[in-house]
């Protein structure tokens, strides 16, 4: 942590001195920025800051590895970070300043509903984006060449959950979304799954208001259409508040909750009627995931804490931007996109590789099950 202090001090350095060129006469020389800046905005304050916080973490292990390694073209890498509090508007400003500070590669995203409104900013300065998190459709429907995605897409992760709900024995499905970017892309392509392959009959597509403190008519309204699962493709705050008003009205079926709600403290202070039932679909849970190997341990004797939901995908994200300035002896942001588009290498999550829209080969998703206030691995998350 004290390392970080000094990473963050290091400012680009820029000499000018009168020398001479060829000819005698006198010029200036500029020297070589002493850093190279990759920019993350990330949810630092809000409902989502302790996921945003865990990935600032791992994004900074990565940065702090790389320049114990010896940095990159000869120098060292400096993270700079912004609250984007998982609001647009607060994102378009956090974009704007991060670029002002000269990063040449972004590396953050957790909401999608805050990445989707940077696109076009990022885009116009020419910065291309290694977004760790997010992962609505939206962020690739403008099709830009400079955007890649360490998750899977909510299609991916829509054809995951319908298979899982199916094989969990769920015949009559409800979704649930709060309205925005990843949540509603999730929902309509979960409901598109179910209607295309005919696994789960939708009893209904409902929409919940974030923030609200609580969703007693929404439970009944989801109750009514007699489902015996919901899928919640939100955010853990209110993700938790459904699970305890759909409890609360007897709702005895499985509840399930999508990537968005997996992290974070979901299961705190729910009892075990409560907790009884609840499935996440998930991207990389490092506690249940014994194949990262030493990533964890490396992770818990820094910070003193083990690595949670999110973190993999920051590390990666940065390791992956690193290697495209490493592959290309240049740090320009026109060189970093250039190599990006032919990344294959293994990170911690496993191979990271792009298709040509930007989204990554063979994404990983996991069913996670609820065992009282804490989630454990399903067997079903294996394909058979």
């Amino acid at each position: 942590m004290a390392g970080r202090g000094k990473l963050a001090a290091l400012l680009v350095t820029v000499v000018l001195a009168g020398c001479g060129t060829a000819g005698g006469s006198g010029g200036v020389a500029v020297t070589e920025p002493a850093v190279v800046r990759l920019g993350a905005l990330l949810p630092l304050s809000g409902r989502s800051s302790s996921s945003g916080a865990a990935m600032r973490d791992a994004a900074q292990l990565a940065v702090d590895e790389v320049n114990a390694a010896g940095g990159v073209l000869g120098r060292r890498v400096e993270l700079v970070t912004a609250d984007d509090a998982c609001e647009p508007g607060t994102a378009v400003t956090a974009a704007q300043q991060i670029i002002a500070r000269g990063i040449v590669v972004s590396v953050g995203g957790y909401c999608s509903s805050a990445v989707v409104p940077t696109l076009r900013i990022f885009r116009d300065a020419g910065i291309p984006m290694v977004i760790p998190q997010a992962n609505s459709t939206e962020l690739i429907e403008p099709g830009y060449d400079s955007v890649f995605l360490i998750c899977g897409t909510v299609g991916a992760e829509a054809g995951f959950a319908v298979d899982r709900i199916r094989r969990l024995g769920g015949k009559r499905l409800a979704v649930v979304h709060d309205g925005t970017s990843f949540p509603l892309t999730l929902a309509d392509a979960t409901v598109a799954e179910a209607t295309r392959s005919g696994a789960v009959t939708i009893t209904g597509e409902v929409r919940l208001s974030p923030g609200a403190p609580h969703f007693r008519p929404i439970a009944e309204e989801v109750i009514r259409g007699e489902p015996d699962t919901v899928y919640f493709t939100g955010y853990y705050a209110e993700a938790h508040q459904l699970i305890r008003d759909l409890r609360g009205r007897a709702f005895r079926g499985r509840i399930v909750v999508g990537d968005g709600a997996t992290d974070g403290p979901l299961l705190n202070d729910l009892t075990a009627a409560e907790s009884s039932g609840v499935y996440g679909t998930a991207m990389l849970f490092p506690e249940l995931m014994p194949d990262l190997g030493d990533w964890p341990a490396r992770f818990t004797a820094v910070y003193g804490s083990p690595p949670g939901s999110s973190t993999v995908e920051a590390y990666d994200a940065v390791m992956v931007a690193v290697d495209a300035i490493r592959r290309a002896n240049d740090d320009s942001p026109s060189a970093i996109r250039a190599e990006l588009t032919t990344t294959d290498l293994t990170g911690v999550s496993g191979r990271i590789a792009f298709r040509p829209d930007g989204t990554r080969v063979d994404p990983t998703f996991l069913l996670l099950r609820a065992e009282g206030q804490t989630f454990v691995r399903d067997e079903l998350t294996q394909d058979r």
